[in-house]
Order: structure tokens, then sequence, then C-alpha cells
């Protein structure tokens, strides 16, 4: 058997591998089902969460239907990872159940238990510091857009979480260009950005900054996302005030690139990160990159489950 591998990290993938899974991705999406096959056939997928998820939890459940799969959830009430049960107990039962783990679970170090006793593949559906499902969707739009990955510039905008980790971890290794701007105190931090220059390929850059109309200009792609993230509630008003001035809004898109796209992964904060109406700005393309989450997690459990 095939040494299992596992999708905690966008640095789990060579760019080689990302590029194919995104192809993949793409022909997927443009073939008729019928053409489609059923690759998980015989396969089943627990998806372990312990947060709600609109995007997630139903792309990953119609995915794994469309592919021929079967899906079982289980919700923080269900299991309790690390508090109920042992991280490892878990792990170790749900391989004898099931062909892979999708989790998307607060705690990182959970996710890596998880990986470390399953025999199963282990794929973060997010955890606090990477996204990296999100990240391969946010590609695979980019790439529809813009017909290329190599050369293009990134903007994002706002605090330095788990999505910009993962942006800047993936882009440079796909030849692109990554700007961060944030408020000091938020800014990503410096292992990850060190990792992601070690990576560079092709002339992919990190630059980080604090003006949002430096890291905007001459840009491709302007993303932002929330200012305080699910489990950051009580930092809310602290945050509203340390991000004023941090907000997309039709004129700083005007800064970018002409035809720069507008991204965001959604749920979106309005009157905070983005003014209303943002989303359906008329170079916003955040709605196809939410829909993409499905074509780039079939490609991904399709990956990753294949000989098993």
């Amino acid at each position: 058997m095939p040494t299992k591998r596992d999708f905690l990290s966008v640095t789990g993938l060579s760019p080689d591998e990302t590029l194919a899974l995104l192809q993949r991705a793409r022909d997927t999406k443009l073939a008729e089902p019928e053409n489609l096959g059923k690759p998980l056939s015989g396969k089943s997928v627990a998806i372990l969460f312990d947060k709600p998820s609109l995007r997630t939890r139903v792309s990953f459940q119609v995915g794994i239907q469309e592919l021929g799969g079967y899906s079982v959830f289980l919700g923080q009430q269900e299991v309790g990872l690390g508090n109920r049960e042992p991280v490892s107990d878990v792990a170790k039962v749900l391989s004898g159940y099931v062909d892979c783990i999708v989790a998307r679970i607060s705690d990182h170090g959970l996710i890596a238990g998880l990986a470390e006793h399953a025999s199963v593949p282990v794929v973060n559906a997010l955890s606090d510091v990477e996204h990296p499902c999100q990240i391969m969707a946010d590609l695979l739009t980019i790439y529809e857009h813009k017909s290329k990955l190599e050369g293009l510039t990134l903007a994002y905008v706002g605090d330095g979480n788990n999505v910009a980790r993962s942006l800047c971890l993936a882009l440079p290794a796909m030849g692109m260009n990554f700007n961060i701007a944030s408020p000091q105190g938020y800014n990503l931090d410096e292992d990850s950005v060190a990792t992601a220059r070690s990576r560079a390929n092709g002339g992919g850059q990190v630059r980080t900054m604090t003006e949002p109309e430096d890291a905007v200009a001459g840009a491709d792609v302007v993303y932002t996302d929330v200012w305080a993230s699910m489990g950051q509630e009580a930092e809310t008003q602290v945050r509203q005030s340390a991000f004023d001035g941090y907000t997309v809004d039709p004129e700083l898109m005007t800064k970018a690139n002409a035809g720069a796209l507008f991204m965001h992964d959604m749920p979106a904060h309005y009157g905070e990160e983005v003014t209303p109406g943002m989303l359906e700005h008329p170079q916003s393309v955040a709605f196809p990159q939410a829909h993409n989450r499905l074509h780039a997690q079939k490609a991904i459990l399709e990956f990753f489950l294949a000989g098993k």
C-alpha cells in the first residue's frame, strides 16, 4: 500500500502538483457529469468539524457525493476532539471506518495529531494556522480569470491570519508576488514570511507593509478577510479600531491595475473589511471563488485518496 499523504498545509504540495490539481479541477468543472466517472466509488470520508461552516461543509459533502463517495458528518457534540476522547483514539478508530478524514478544527495541533495517528489521509479544511483548501480554490479562480499565475501580484489587506498565511506560503511558489498590508501588531509572522520567500519560484516576491494603498498599487488581485475571525469575537472592538482605514472599497480598487480582481473568502462583515455591495462590485469574483471550493476540493480528494 502506498504511504499515505496528508494535506495539512499548502506546502504539502509541490508547485507541479499544485498546477496539476488546478488543471484537474478546471477540467472536471467544464466536463459533462457523465464523463467524469466516480473516482471515490466505495470510499467513505469522515467530515469532522468543531465550528460551523456554510461553504466548507456543503462543498465537501456535495463534492464527495459527486465523486461517488459517502460522507459522514461529525460535529463537536459527537466527538469532542481532545476532550471527550484523546485525538489518538479518534484517529485510530476513524481509520478503521473511513478512507479519509476532512477536519475543520480550531486548533491546528489537533489536526496534526489526527494526521500523526491516522492511517488514512487527513485533509485540513481549516485551522487557526492555515486554510489550504480555500487557497486552492483561490488559485483556481485567479487562473480562470487571468489565464496564468506566474508574474501576477496579489495584494492582501487585513489581518495576518490563517488565510493570509496560506496565501503567503502558496503564491510565491507559483511565481506570484504577495503583498500584505496589516496594522502594527496584526502582521503575518516572520517565520511564515521567511518560509514563503524560501519557496519562491519564478521571481515570486513577498512584501510586507502597513499602508493598504502601497500594497494595492500595481496589484492584479486585491484580497481581504474579516478583521476578527471565529473565536476572536471578544477582540472585535479593539480590532475595529486597529483596522480603521483597512476597508476595501471601490476607491481602493482604483489603485490596483486595470482589470484587477477583488476576492474575499467569505463570510463578509460589511462596514468593516468591505463596504456594502463590494462582493457585487464589477471586479469582484467572490461568488465564483466560493463556488470553486467544490471543484478544487474534488481534485484534492481524488489526489489524496488515489491508490488507497
